[in-house]
């Protein structure tokens, strides 16, 4: 398990902000849950308040509804007219017609009792035919045909309105273009009689209940849809899924409050939409000051925080950035003169004093390390590894043997023009020509040693020869790979390629030095990437150790040297690009 990290809640920012939020929070969280509670009393009062006058208008809705229904059963009963209905008009068509006309005229004449009631129906499945008993001067009075076609495709189970898939064995909401209606279609024996009832003239009573300007009561169908005001509700966002038993806020601009109350004897429900800000406005004045005082707590809080952040915490955060940045080797990081505190002054003057100091102190170690690098390159070139001066002479005493004076020429010449190049003037810094001619008369004259088993190639880009780098980095690195990667069993090629990376204001020289030998050792190249000193006693990796020594003080982190295997050793140095001026 990680251990708990203490720093951050250790800083003086965090206590202080902490300790003025722990005495402010409790008195603010208090008044506000005060406020949000009486508001919530309010909502339930509001609520409870229109859920009873809901329920009320709902229990007159399902009397007049079941009135509707009873008279129906009883029409069923008592009306012998309809066992004709139920046959087929092919057997007596004079006394089913004679019938139809009867059942239609007691139908029409019942309709006056019923408020709200629009029409009474009769359909026979046997004849297709259906009786339609419209109230006179009601909405279905006159062009009802929409109606009938609703209702026989409803009773044929297709597919004739839009809600023909609600269940109207029940009442139910039966949408029209014109008019929506509350159905109810109940299965008598072999015919199916029903009513029709105007979803207006049931709400009408609902008009005059108090629910604000932008308050609604609606009638909503088995699909918790809006049957009334659908583009109000729909732009809303009010979703009128409700509890019968509570209250829920709803819509995305403003909050809404919704109460609803399903019917007994069908799939509907009412519905009553009260804006939150009207039921908000009943509270009384002292939950306003509440918001006031709570408001003012946070505003006081803030204002404290501010005032704290300007006086104490800036002046620390410009002090403990500047020791960060000090902390990561960036030594000219000051601490910036601005208008403060006069303890806050004396420790930014006093702070800026030392690292000015030790600056200078820096600068001097590092001109120091400089001189004894120089001392070290100028050891390097006069010790002339003895191994590769003797291998040399001895390859010209077997040459004259065989007298192959030609070669020996060509060796000779590469010899003096080698150490002439290596005992040249003491510098920091040589041509990049000079360096790749330095390593090309050594990988020849080791060719002499290893014929038929070293081959090599040395390319540069155009432009790049009078490029200055460090001197000895790439024949170091040469030296090494003859050292470890030649052998006479197989044929090895060295490549060195010079070029450049990235983009043109910030164009780097990249060195790349690469083999087709054995590459490094998992271990050796695991130590070279954790910049580890692989230098032994016996001077092993001495001159990768002097490398990156040498780039380190030379261009600090500007210079990157990295290893890699890739059929072979593969080492990339990526140098700052300098040419030679004057």
């Amino acid at each position: 398990m990680k251990p708990f990290d203490r720093t951050v809640f250790n800083s003086l920012h965090i206590k202080l902000i902490a300790g003025i939020f722990l005495i402010i929070a409790p008195m603010v969280s208090f008044l506000i849950y005060n406020n949000f509670y009486s508001m919530d009393v309010v909502r339930n009062q509001v609520a409870q308040s229109n859920s009873n006058m809901l329920n009320l208008y709902m229990g007159i809705i399902d009397n007049k509804l079941d009135d509707i229904d009873q008279f129906l059963l009883k029409f069923a009963a008592e009306e012998s007219g309809l066992i004709h209905l139920e046959n087929s008009s092919k057997s007596d068509a004079d006394r089913y017609n004679l019938e139809r006309i009867w059942l239609f005229s007691k139908l029409r004449d019942n309709t006056i009792y019923y408020k709200g009631l629009d029409y009474f129906f009769v359909y026979s499945p046997v004849n297709d035919d259906l009786l339609f008993a419209p109230k006179v001067g009601g909405s279905a009075d006159s062009n009802n045909e929409p109606i009938q076609k609703a209702i026989i495709g409803l009773v044929r189970g297709t597919q004739a309105s839009k809600n023909a898939n609600v269940s109207y064995d029940r009442w139910a909401v039966l949408p029209m273009q014109q008019q929506d209606y509350l159905l109810h279609i109940q299965k008598i024996g072999g015919l199916y009689i029903g009513a029709g009832v105007n979803a207006s003239e049931v709400m009408g009573p609902l008009d005059l209940l108090d629910l604000g300007d932008e308050g609604r009561a609606l009638l909503v169908d088995g699909n918790h849809a809006a049957v009334q005001d659908k583009a109000f509700i729909n732009g809303h966002g009010i979703d009128l899924a409700f509890r019968s038993d509570d209250y829920r806020l709803t819509g995305n601009k403003q909050q809404y409050l919704v109460i609803g109350k399903n019917s007994s004897i069908g799939d509907f429900s009412l519905a009553a939409v009260v804006p939150d800000h009207t039921i908000l406005e009943r509270l009384p004045y002292l939950q306003r000051v509440i918001w006031f005082m709570a408001t003012g707590s946070i505003l006081i809080l803030l204002a404290s925080i501010y005032f704290l952040r300007r006086v104490v915490l800036l002046p620390i955060r410009r002090i403990v950035t500047a020791m960060r940045k000090i902390k990561e080797g960036y030594l000219e990081a000051r601490i910036p003169d601005r208008p403060t505190s006069n303890e806050f002054e004396l420790m930014n003057k006093t702070f800026n004093s030392m690292v000015g100091e030790l600056q200078q102190l820096k600068i001097d170690v590092y001109e120091e390390q400089l001189n004894s690098q120089r001392a070290e390159l100028k050891q390097l070139q006069l010790q002339i590894n003895p191994h590769f001066f003797l291998n040399s002479l001895n390859v010209v005493y077997y040459m004259a043997q065989e007298k192959k004076y030609d070669l020996i020429q060509e060796l000779s010449l590469s010899l003096i023009r080698y150490f002439r190049l290596m005992f040249r003037s003491q510098t920091d810094y040589a041509l990049l020509r000079d360096e790749l001619s330095l390593t090309e008369h050594y990988l020849k004259i080791q060719g002499f040693r290893f014929p038929g088993s070293l081959s090599y190639t040395v390319t540069a880009e155009d432009g790049l020869q009078n490029c200055v780098i460090p001197p000895l980095i790439i024949q170091s690195f040469a030296e090494n790979t003859i050292k470890h990667a030649v052998n006479t069993d197989e044929p090895t090629h060295i490549d060195i390629a010079i070029g450049t990376t990235g983009e043109t204001e910030a164009e780097k020289l990249h060195i790349r030095i690469r083999d087709t030998g054995c590459g490094f050792s998992e271990e050796t190249l695991s130590k070279l990437r954790e910049g580890m000193n692989l230098t032994n006693e016996g001077g092993e990796h001495i001159g990768i150790w002097n490398v990156r020594r040498r780039l380190r003080l030379l261009y600090r982190s500007e210079a990157e040297i990295t290893f890699s295997n890739d059929r072979g050793a593969v080492i990339d140095m990526i140098l700052p690009l300098y040419k030679e001026t004057g």
